[in-house]
């Protein structure tokens, strides 16, 4: 595990294969923080503070994982000073930063509705890469349960998210949860993959844009919502909302 300093805000560790076998982490944990990863990430930030000085006691983190084609992982920690800005200062990398990444890592970086089944595509030609025929298909299967999705939606109206629900009544089926900023009386519903296909769970994230605003998630962000929002349906929001 290689740990560099950018700024004072921001580090960057570089995870190999070898890094995630040993301490036995799939793609999907380091995405969307499993028990492994937040150990993980406890241990990268102790190494930073040995290090660098790199101290983030409640200040909030952005937290970008990129997979690699040389079977690495790199992951951009940037300490965050108004947790409001997340969506907009990290919706992409900056010139910067993209120019000393490898070209292809810009194709896992999507934005919009259709992104499930790009992000999914990049994702598996990366998992197959010289991976016998026979067994591509099992990896893709296999990739597919992996690969716990999360979005975030963020509605102005309660009617617009009733009339959401409704429609997806029979077709989504996925743990979802949704908070209320009690500033801007907006509702935020996270969604997750879980067991539906990807292309399932890309018709559920189109139709949810018809009536939100797609917003990128983070881990980040959801714990700044679990701390600052009102959690109204912490599980089965859309379930429950489709039957008022």
């Amino acid at each position: 595990m290689k740990i560099e300093k950018i700024n004072e805000n921001k580090i960057r560790c570089i995870l190999t294969r070898d890094d995630l076998e040993v301490r036995h982490i799939k793609l999907s944990e380091i995405a969307y923080g499993s028990e492994k990863a937040r150990s993980l990430f406890r241990d990268m930030m102790e190494q930073a503070s040995h290090q660098f000085g790199f101290e983030a006691d409640n200040i909030p983190l952005m937290i970008e994982a990129i997979p690699m084609p040389n079977e690495c992982i790199i992951l951009d920690i940037t300490k965050v000073s108004d947790p409001e800005e997340l969506d907009t200062r990290f919706s992409r990398f900056s010139q910067s930063t993209s120019d000393s990444l490898d070209e292809s890592v810009k194709d896992f970086l999507p934005d919009g509705a259709d992104e499930v089944l790009d992000l999914f595509q990049k994702l598996l030609e990366h998992r197959l890469k010289n991976t016998p025929k026979e067994t591509r298909e099992q990896q893709a299967a296999t990739l597919a349960n992996e690969l716990d999705m999360r979005k975030l939606y963020i509605f102005l109206r309660l009617e617009s998210l009733l009339e959401a629900s409704r429609i997806l009544k029979g077709i989504y089926h996925g743990e979802n949860r949704l908070y209320k900023n009690p500033d801007t009386t907006q509702y935020h519903l996270v969604i997750t993959k879980s067991d539906h296909t990807p292309e399932e769970f890309n018709k559920v994230c189109n139709i949810l844009s018809e009536y939100g605003a797609s917003s990128k998630y983070t881990i980040s962000n959801e714990a700044y919502m679990k701390e600052h929002f009102s959690i109204l349906l912490p599980a089965k929001a859309l379930q429950s909302l489709c039957e008022v």
